[in-house]
């Protein structure tokens, strides 16, 4: 009664623009063919995918863990999921070529934030 809208919109256009305002914890695309849809919608926590799809069916039934971003929040963050679970690390790799132009911007970075060891060792790379 007080959680529910009907927006009325002009084109798909006009549609997927308020699907990923709106950012929904659960999107049902109820339509003949949802994947012409799928790759337009950016922010929304479960994708319900054409008529045979209910929201209840992802609530009950489907794989996928149920834990998902509430309140717009779909705009940056994703359903819990089994990698929320695993250690990451970030890689980074530059070439002596590649590394100059970076190392000069760190080094200007880091002197505005007072951090002059992160300055010298970026100066350092490409002196």
């Amino acid at each position: 009664k007080n959680r529910g809208a009907l927006i009325l919109v002009k084109d798909r256009s006009e549609g997927m623009a308020v699907i990923n305002r709106v950012a929904p914890e659960h999107l049902e695309l109820s339509v003949n063919d949802p994947d012409a849809l799928l790759s337009d919608v950016r922010h929304a926590g479960a994708i319900f995918m054409g008529r045979h799809t209910p929201e209840a069916i992802g609530d009950y039934c489907a794989g996928p863990n149920h834990v998902l971003p509430t309140s717009g929040t779909a705009r940056f963050s994703s359903p819990l999921g089994v990698y929320d679970f695993q250690k990451k690390s970030s890689v980074i790799y530059c070439s002596q070529s590649g590394s100059k132009p970076l190392a000069e911007t760190a080094d200007i970075l880091a002197q505005r934030e007072d951090l002059e060891a992160h300055a010298r060792s970026a100066r350092y790379r490409y002196q």
